[in-house]
């Protein structure tokens, strides 16, 4: 099972590990050590072969339940909170113990949402994780679940993982879980066509990416796991989705699981930031010639193309350009506050008032999406 993908990610020099919860920890709760240095050995194998590794892990309030006598995971929020401030010492202790016997030194990194939107805070994870790589220091990073809210509620840490990956500039994600492939349906349920090679989107049309974690432990499902390996392609980085079980192969010859194509130019640091990590503060619905011209010709937009607004922002937020039929096309700084534009939307710039006849979002602060 070979293909340029899988020989890219077999290459790359820089590579996004990600385990999922299920992966690590028991059903009944608990951290699963044989379970977590069979990762660890594929790791430094990884490590010993000239590669430098990010791990982004899944696990902390899974581990904490056993410790605190829970016997499920809990839906209330400071219950899981609670068992993230147990469970993340004992993950932290496990990964120093186990890269311990290959005298592997970790560091870890615990971040929120704020960290990959805000931008001071996502050059600082940017430079933290640099520096470290340059020690020869493997981090583990993971979701500050102690202090997150919707996170817990609705986040997993494949999107992080592919957020990690541009943001440090990948060579290749690897995302492990309890699934060794993705599939058009769930197998678990009966026939599903196992899907091997992603080229492009019309080899994931129809796809219905509903599986979840067996144990129950995790937020994250198939559908989340394909959504990171786009976003994460989308952006120039190759993703194998394979099975924790199979990390060795995974993370050695990557002949297993489901290879995506990195589907893109990688965009710069700040670009990627604007167009997939950064929050947005409101949307502007485009007509079709304001369309062609941001998406098909990379221009500016301006007021007159504009047909309606959405949203609380304030010049140099984050907005989304959306079609007539509401698809969300672009995305960009504007450059106007919310009171504003109103009175700007549909009108000629030649129409103005002089200190208005701008660009409401640059193009140079404008990144296009793809579908």
């Amino acid at each position: 099972m070979t293909s340029p993908t899988r020989t890219a990610v077999a290459a790359a020099r820089l590579v996004v590990v990600k385990v999922g919860s299920s992966s690590l920890t028991t059903a009944e709760g608990g951290l699963d050590p044989a379970r977590l240095d069979v990762l660890v050995d594929a790791v430094a194998a990884r490590l010993a072969a000239g590669s430098q590794v990010v791990l982004v892990s899944s696990g902390a309030i899974a581990a904490g339940l056993a410790p605190l006598g829970i016997p499920r995971r809990p839906r209330d929020l400071a219950t899981q909170q609670a068992a993230a401030s147990v469970g993340q010492l004992a993950l932290g202790h496990a990964y120093v113990a186990s890269f311990a016997r290959y005298s592997v030194q970790v560091g870890q990194i615990l971040l929120t949402a704020d960290d990959v939107v805000r931008r001071s805070h996502y050059r600082n994870a940017q430079r933290t994780l640099s520096r470290l790589l340059a020690l020869g220091v493997v981090p583990v990073v993971n979701e500050n679940d102690t202090v997150a809210t919707d996170e817990i509620r609705f986040g997993d840490n494949d999107r992080l993982a592919a957020l990690v990956a541009h943001l440090i500039g990948a060579d290749a994600l690897i995302l492990l879980s309890d699934v060794d492939a993705l599939y058009d349906g769930d197998p678990r349920l009966g026939a599903a066509r196992r899907i091997d090679e992603v080229a492009g989107q019309s080899d994931v049309d129809g796809v219905r990416a509903g599986v979840t974690g067996r144990s129950g432990l995790g937020t994250g499902g198939m559908a989340s796991k394909l959504a990171a390996a786009r976003l994460a392609s989308a952006a120039g980085v190759p993703v194998l989705l394979a099975a924790a079980a199979q990390a060795d192969v995974a993370l050695k010859a990557a002949d297993v699981g489901t290879a995506f194509a990195a589907a893109g130019r990688r965009l710069t640091a700040r670009r990627f930031w604007l167009g997939y990590a950064a929050d947005a503060a409101g949307t502007l619905t485009l007509d079709d010639g304001a369309v062609a011209a941001v998406v098909g010709r990379r221009r500016s937009l301006l007021a007159a193309g504009i047909t309606a607004m959405t949203g609380e922002f304030e010049a140099g937020d984050v907005v989304d350009l959306a079609d007539q039929s509401g698809h969300i096309v672009a995305r960009g700084v504007v450059g106007f506050d919310a009171g504003e534009l109103p009175d700007l939307i549909g009108r000629s710039s030649r129409d103005l008032p002089p200190d208005h006849r701008r660009e409401v979002v640059h193009a140079d602060d404008l990144v296009p999406l793809r579908p």
